[in-house]
């Protein structure tokens, strides 16, 4: 199971996600109280081994000024939400990064096709909220084999079992093991990343 920890904003946080075999880290570029500046990201980076991708989050910023930001962070993969285009993908691509597509439940059938990005990350209907879903739902969406991350609502305790309804080939996670908004729990993220791989 391929396992994102999202909204890491201090070495300590970069450092627990690290350490509990996290596939990814998430940075979250755009308006949230998980917010970081570029600058910040640069200087976390190091805490980031080769290998494990990290990955610049933006909500509605057009794809091409997402792919400035996330260039000044140092990083090489994008990940937009909010309304999309195949436009948007191109964009993300010809400027050499890498992309993960984030959608809705509550979105368009046609947005769950195959875009050509390199990941697609399905939400709650709500992003952000951390509410729990019916993640069976997704099997509906005819997904099939296709490399696409679960995410909304998603904690230590019921990762493994939302992630086998749902038939996810990975999870994202970021309110799920925080102590407070924003505030990761290195304990919690180490639980988390153990439950999704059936450690």
């Amino acid at each position: 199971m391929f396992v994102k920890v999202c909204g890491l904003s201090t070495s300590e946080a970069v450092r627990a996600a690290v350490v509990a075999g996290a596939d990814a880290v998430g940075f979250v570029l755009t308006a949230s109280p998980r917010q970081v500046a570029p600058e910040r990201v640069r200087e976390l980076l190091p805490g980031v081994p080769p290998g494990v991708p990290a990955v610049g989050v933006f909500r509605h910023e057009p794809a091409a000024d997402a792919v400035a930001a996330a260039r000044d962070a140092g990083l090489d993969w994008v990940q937009l939400h909010g309304d999309r285009t195949r436009e948007d993908v191109r964009t993300v691509h010809d400027a050499g990064m890498k992309l993960i597509r984030a959608i809705t439940m509550s979105a368009e059938r046609e947005a769950f096709a195959d875009w050509g990005e390199d990941l697609l990350l399905v939400d709650a209907a709500v992003p952000g909220s951390g509410e729990v879903w019916d993640y069976a739902s997704v099997r509906a969406r005819g997904l099939g084999d296709r490399h696409w991350l679960l995410a909304g609502g998603l904690d230590p305790a019921n990762v493994a079992d939302a992630a086998a309804a749902a038939g996810a080939w990975g999870v994202d996670v970021s309110s799920g093991v925080e102590v407070s908004r924003g505030v990761k729990d290195p304990a919690r993220v180490t639980a988390f990343v153990a439950a999704a791989k059936g450690h």
